[in-house]
């Protein structure tokens, strides 16, 4: 008996609202009979008017509630989002009433977007199914859960409102920023990635890279004769041939200590710096170089050796989807030893840091000599867009010049910072994080032009 109550409770009660137009008649008529006491003629029509804002009531609550499961719901998402761009989310709404309804639709979204005032209106009629869509633009990695989907209806009376709970519970991962991928895929099969400058063409030493197994024809080299393939061939002579390699390694080296938490426009450098990443090894993909990875700290806790198979890029955005900054330094010690044993190989490295002030620069500047001794490297940081505002405002106190003052020294420390990498024949880029993508892959074209590759 107890189990039927609540059901019949959970059914026909808890989804039960009223809407303002009822709350308005009800405290009207409250009024008119208050009033009835005064004005003897209200007294004898408020019987008829009460009664019938209660028959018309009770005939919007049946309407809406006559039948089990009138309105039927679900969401249409990606099983990835990008993060921080605009992911579209689409929601199919079809209703079973007689009649035609309004609706109010509220999704619930991940609790990491901290929409408090979602709401879709929208008008249904019977038979038909309506696609409602909206964006979301997520600021973290990680996996994000979306829950069930409400549905508010009311009838054309618009008293009585009934909430329709359609289970949609699912959840999707949030992976570094993979939507602008498209564009470069597209200009780089039209080889426009690189649109300035004279290409030089050289070899790259004696590497060779095996290409097909062909016939052989006279004034071939024979050290390249393929026995096992003229074996099978039954005596015609077979032939490896090769063509001269023209790829490199270019590694993406990324810090994930506590200089990478600061946050610009809801994302932090790391995500940022990770963003930046995934689109240039999807670049030096297409320019036919391998791509590698390695996250840091104050211990070496990725590391994704250069590649260029089918699945390189797919192993990138695994590895980096969940990285997330920790509180420990950087030990750039630890880095320098890893590349010299695990990267024997030269090869391109963008590394992506941050810093603030020149003496923590100079602290770090003996390992990253020591890395490009073996690499060919290219420093990426940041500038600090929020002190360029200070530095750029009106002084109109003491305080003012103070703050002013500051943020200049702060600014001039990073222009020290490029100045000394060029004494030190290392390249870096220093920008915005919201040009970061577009400054590293400009600054790869660069080094990709300069050595005629």
């Amino acid at each position: 008996m107890q189990r039927i109550l609540k059901n019949s409770y959970d059914r026909l009660i808890k989804p039960l609202f009223f809407t303002r137009r009822f709350y308005i008649l009800f405290v009207s008529g409250i009024l008119l009979l208050v009033a009835s006491y005064a004005l003897p003629f209200l007294f004898i029509a408020m019987p008829l008017l009460l009664g019938g804002f209660a028959l018309t009531a009770l005939a919007d609550y049946l309407f809406l509630f006559s039948r089990r499961n009138p309105v039927k719901a679900g969401r249409i998402v990606a099983e990835r989002l990008s993060n921080g761009d605009i992911n579209p989310v689409r929601i199919n709404i079809r209703s079973d009433y007689p009649f035609s309804v309004r609706a109010s639709v509220i999704d619930e979204i991940p609790f990491r977007f901290q929409q408090r005032n979602f709401n879709l209106p929208i008008v249904l009629t019977q038979g038909r199914e309506v696609e409602i869509s909206y964006t979301l633009q997520p600021a973290e990695r990680g996996e994000y859960r979306f829950h069930d989907i409400n549905v508010f209806v009311r009838s054309p009376l618009g008293l009585v409102i009934r909430r329709i709970v359609a289970p949609a519970e699912q959840t999707v991962k949030v992976y570094p920023a993979f939507f602008i991928l498209r564009q470069y895929s597209l200009n780089g099969h039209r080889n426009n990635l690189l649109e300035t400058g004279n290409k030089k063409v050289r070899k790259l030493g004696q590497s060779l890279e095996f290409e097909q197994i062909r016939e052989y024809v006279t004034g071939d080299d024979i050290r390249n004769i393929n026995w096992k393939a003229t074996a099978r061939k039954g005596g015609h002579l077979m032939l490896n041939s090769y063509t001269d390699e023209r790829s490199q390694q270019v590694y993406c080296f990324i810090d994930k200590s506590r200089v990478m938490q600061m946050p610009f426009e809801g994302m932090s450098l790391l995500d940022y710096a990770i963003n930046a990443a995934v689109l240039l090894s999807h670049v030096a993909l297409i320019k036919q170089d391998r791509a590698g990875l390695v996250c840091f700290a104050e211990n070496i806790d990725t590391f994704l050796p250069a590649g260029r198979k089918m699945l390189q890029m797919n192993s990138i955005l695994q590895a980096l989807y969940a990285q997330q900054t920790s509180f420990p330094e950087t030990d750039f010690e630890k880095l320098y030893a890893f590349s010299r044993t695990r990267i024997p190989q030269r090869s391109l490295v963008l590394l992506f840091t941050n810093f603030e002030s020149f003496s923590g620069f100079q602290r770090q500047l003996p390992f990253i000599k020591s890395i490009a001794r073996n690499h060919l490297l290219v420093v990426v940081f940041f500038e600090n867009t929020e002190l360029k505002e200070l530095a750029s405002r009106q002084v109109e106190s003491t305080e003012d010049l103070y703050i002013k003052t500051i943020a200049e020294k702060f600014i001039h420390e990073k222009k020290r910072i490029v100045k000394e990498l060029q004494k030190q024949g290392i390249l870096s880029v220093l920008t915005t994080p919201k040009n970061l993508s577009v400054s590293t892959i400009n600054k790869y074209l660069e080094v990709k032009a300069r050595q005629g590759v």
